[in-house]
């Protein structure tokens, strides 16, 4: 068995897995975001609370630029504080176990990649939507990372600028799904301005104020797939994060790429987007899968 841990912002989700990615059990705790210390005890409980000798190694998914040659993260995410820890290193001195740690966008796409909507692609895009755009690039059937660890990160495009400032309009933020449902709730005077249920029950209904909001949005999206295809011009698209359980998120985002092109007749490109398969679970099997590659390569993960 693989103790595959997933690092969220609000809760750390971890389960059990075999090397097939069947899930036995999993289980969450809620996250200490207050400091490092704080943040690794949590960690270490969840770590402390298996029998160890029937664990074969620990598979880490984490917010951040990773290095997973090194296993230190860069930046954090919602963790600022783990800027250039090595929660690898540190937990496989401490437990004697191998670890990997890998970004948890680029998990989701691995997870799609091993056993989800990429299993049969060679050139695939993976979109995560969340506060920002994450997910990854698959070239070859391989994960891109790039020189400097960032291919993938949609959030730091700008889709704009400002000619005046120089200040640019970032994908992140156009293409935030929470900045979207958060809008609507608040549009809709809804008391949980981070209930998407709720959001979506107005969108799905016909609601015309939530409607104009999450055209908006699906345009948005639909936008970065088109200069997506023109640039990698790869096999698929396959959408993923909380929202893409909703199948009118799909309707609407095909519906805005016709628009485009409807629009914009010097477009050719005929993007194929797909949802993923997985969802809450995408990171557990996207870390448990870069596990196995650097085991199936036959080294020894030794971190300095």
């Amino acid at each position: 068995m693989y103790l595959v841990i997933d690092i969220g912002g609000t809760f750390i989700k971890y389960g059990l897995m075999d090397t097939e990615g069947n899930l036995h059990c999993k289980n969450k705790k809620r996250t200490a975001t207050e400091n490092l210390i704080a943040f690794k005890n949590i960690l270490y409980e969840i770590v402390e609370a298996h029998d160890l000798t029937n664990i074969k190694g620990i598979a880490l998914s984490c917010p951040g630029t990773i290095d997973v040659n090194t296993g230190k993260i860069y930046y954090g995410g919602s963790y600022p504080f783990l800027h250039k820890v090595n929660l690898a290193c540190d937990l496989q001195e401490k437990y004697g176990k191998k670890v990997t740690i890998e970004n948890d966008g680029k998990c989701a796409a691995l997870a799609e990649l091993w056993q989800g909507s990429l299993k049969e692609a060679n050139d695939a895009v993976v979109l995560i939507l969340g506060s920002g755009v994450g997910g990854g690039i698959i070239l070859n059937r391989q994960l891109h990372r790039g020189i400097n660890l960032s291919a993938g990160e949609l959030s730091y495009v700008m889709s704009n600028i400002d000619i005046a400032t120089k200040k640019g309009r970032f994908v992140g933020n156009d293409c935030s799904a929470v900045k979207m449902v958060k809008h609507i709730a608040e549009i809709k005077q809804l008391d949980d301005l981070t209930d998407r249920v709720a959001v979506f029950d107005y969108i799905n209904s016909g609601d015309k104020e939530a409607n104009e909001i999450f055209d908006e949005y699906c345009l948005y999206i639909a936008a970065q797939i088109m200069n997506l295809q023109y640039i990698l011009d790869p096999e698929l698209f396959s959408i993923g994060g909380g929202i893409s359980s909703q199948p009118i998120l799909h309707e609407r985002i095909h519906w805005a790429m016709e628009q485009l092109r409807k629009e914009n007749p010097f477009h050719v490109a005929k993007p194929v987007v797909v949802p993923c398969k997985f969802l809450s679970d995408a990171n557990l099997y996207g870390a448990l899968y870069q596990f196995l590659k650097g085991m199936k390569k036959g080294g020894e993960i030794v971190y300095e």
